[in-house]
């Protein structure tokens, strides 16, 4: 597993750059003169030619790409044009948000939407499978701003049980808990559902095969052939659904994070993109991408976990 690891690791590096590249290239077309934002509207022309020269945006695009790629491999990511902040800090200050909101609305929406696939599976035609398909379908065809204004008018303006603006502190305080309660719950119910419904095919493919079989055969429990022998080998694409989908929550729930008003990473980068703040922007782009591959390496070393033979691979 180590050495998958580290091939992982090794296949990591290009994707980086290539994602460097990109994103250096991209936010460089996007309109908007980063030395005029840092001079303001009122400076006269000659001072923002002397902004310019003096963050070398005067010289050509391979010269501005290999400095940016000398100041990253320094660590150095540059400073917000708004707030004169160091990127790091400004990073730093989203991501935690961010990573407390993916997990707190993993931990209570992969199981649900396992165990409702695995009872649809095992009750196949029945009118449980039906409710719990129809409700994943819901799940799924649902906008994330729809769930979310209906659990912010019902739990927090109708019921008042919970608070549904900002962030009120850490995971681990119970200010920051309350605060959590009603995005975590909206992004975890457009969660649900495909993991359900990927969990209920994948249980439905392994219950024919004939280790199955032969485990029903030997009269062991039925609970015990579905959770020993059948669940955890139909593990294996529903860990890679979760995979992808926990891509998404790092750095898409962008809408969830606006309509409660949520500092995280995914409002960082649209904020900074939208005041054509290109460093912050940059930055934004990095981190995101260096999330999807952690969450990538969490996948493989899963995937040894469930199936041994992966290990060899």
């Amino acid at each position: 597993m180590i050495n998958a690891l580290l091939n992982r690791l090794l296949l990591s590096i290009p994707v980086l750059i290539g994602v460097v590249i990109f994103g250096f290239l991209l936010i460089k077309l996007a309109p908007g003169d980063p030395a005029q934002i840092m001079a303001g509207p009122t400076a006269t022309p000659e001072i923002v030619a002397q902004i310019r020269e003096e963050m070398g945006l005067d010289r050509s695009l391979i010269a501005q790409l290999g400095a940016y790629a000398g100041r990253l491999v320094q660590g150095d990511l540059g400073r917000s044009l708004i707030s004169n902040k160091t990127v790091v800090s400004e990073l730093g200050a989203a991501i935690v948000p961010t990573v407390e909101l993916m997990v707190a609305s993993l931990i209570w929406a992969v199981p649900l939407g396992i165990g409702m696939g695995t009872l649809a599976a095992v009750k196949r035609g029945s009118v449980i499978d039906r409710i719990i398909m129809a409700l994943s379908v819901a799940g799924v065809s649902l906008p994330i701003f729809f769930i979310a204004l209906v659990l912010m008018q019902f739990l927090g303006v109708t019921l008042q049980w919970f608070p549904f603006m900002g962030r009120g502190g850490p995971l681990w305080t119970l200010d920051g808990l309350r605060h959590i309660v009603i995005p975590a719950l909206s992004l975890g119910l457009i969660f649900v559902g495909p993991v359900a419904r990927m969990t209920r095919s994948s249980v439905l493919e392994v219950l024919r095969l004939d280790h199955v079989r032969t485990a029903r055969a030997k009269g062991l429990r039925e609970t015990r052939v579905i959770l020993r022998h059948a669940l955890r080998n139909a593990l294996i694409p529903v860990v890679t659904l979760i995979g992808l989908q926990a891509g998404y929550l790092l750095g898409g729930a962008v809408v969830t994070e606006t309509i409660f008003s949520y500092p995280g990473i995914g409002r960082l980068a649209v904020g900074a993109i939208l005041s054509s703040d290109f460093p912050l922007a940059q930055g934004t782009i990095l981190v995101l991408a260096l999330g999807f591959i952690v969450i990538n390496m969490i996948v493989d070393m899963l995937y040894a976990v469930l199936d041994p033979r992966a290990q060899k691979s």
